[in-house]
């Protein structure tokens, strides 16, 4: 059995499993959801809306480029014509804000969070061609902690991603026993050192890769000639808060960036 270490803040977590009926999703994905962490939702977008998106995501993805030419090729978890990551683009783009409004959003949301949600974190993920890394183990919460722990990653795939490309892996049923210790390594956080019982989560453009913030997940190498695009949208409950590493409680209302979906 794989051994694992809970996150020091992690005390008395307790799962609750989603009950139907549901407004947006079918009672198979609401199984795989609480016994898995995680489900596929196909065909929640067309290809004219998401050529309208990797339009303007692509524009501001040259100007994350351009920023890493000047910071010595790496910054953060960024790096320069390999990985990505764009955050907070709804203040950026009025698109990408209607975008993270869809209808298809708030129905996830009541089935699977509550009907005052609100946006927490959003940001566009472009894995380049011939990118020979894996992005290592993580939970979404392990990057900050945010309580309630449990929250909805929305992982839109805007182009088609294979296990060729890069597509997310996840490791179904962790996401019960809530946010695990996590260490730090090159390439980002890491919360888990092997991948047996992983599963790759293909996805089509215009699909939702949709998974709880308490579940592990990694992407793989991009060995094609093609940017993996992907943008992630993150919505929490409305009373959400991250404990920050002083110990401070961080309310996430920001009105131009964590705004109430419905």
């Amino acid at each position: 059995m794989r051994k694992i270490k809970l996150h020091p803040l992690n005390k008395d977590f307790n799962w609750t499993d989603r009950v139907g009926p549901f407004k947006q999703i079918s009672e198979a994905q609401a199984d795989s959801w609480n016994a898995d962490g995680y489900f596929l939702y196909k065909n929640a977008f067309d290809q004219d809306l998401l050529d309208k998106l990797i339009e303007t995501f692509d524009r501001i993805d040259e100007q994350t480029e351009a920023f890493l030419e000047t910071s010595g090729g790496q910054f953060g978890i960024s790096r320069a014509n390999q990985l990505t990551f764009t955050k907070h683009i709804v203040e950026r783009s009025a698109l990408a804000k209607a975008f993270t409004l869809e209808a298809t959003f708030a129905g996830l949301c009541s089935d699977l969070l509550d009907d005052n949600a609100r946006l927490y974190w959003d940001q566009i993920v472009y894995k380049k061609p011939g990118n020979p890394e894996e992005f290592p183990w993580h939970q979404d919460n392990g990057y900050s902690f945010v309580t309630p722990q449990n929250y909805l990653t929305c992982w839109v795939a805007l182009t088609d991603a294979t296990i060729d490309n890069g597509c997310p892996w996840v490791m179904p049923a962790v996401h019960k026993q809530g946010t695990l210790k996590h260490w730090l390594t090159d390439l980002g956080f890491q919360c888990l050192d092997d991948s047996e019982g992983a599963v790759a989560v293909e996805a089509k453009a215009g699909d939702i890769v949709v998974f709880s913030s308490l579940t592990p997940h990694r992407t793989g190498p991009n060995l094609t000639d093609d940017t993996r695009k992907a943008y992630i949208c993150q919505y929490g409950y409305d009373e959400a808060q991250v404990i920050s590493r002083e110990g401070e409680h961080i309310k996430q209302t920001n009105p131009d960036r964590q705004y109430r979906i419905r």
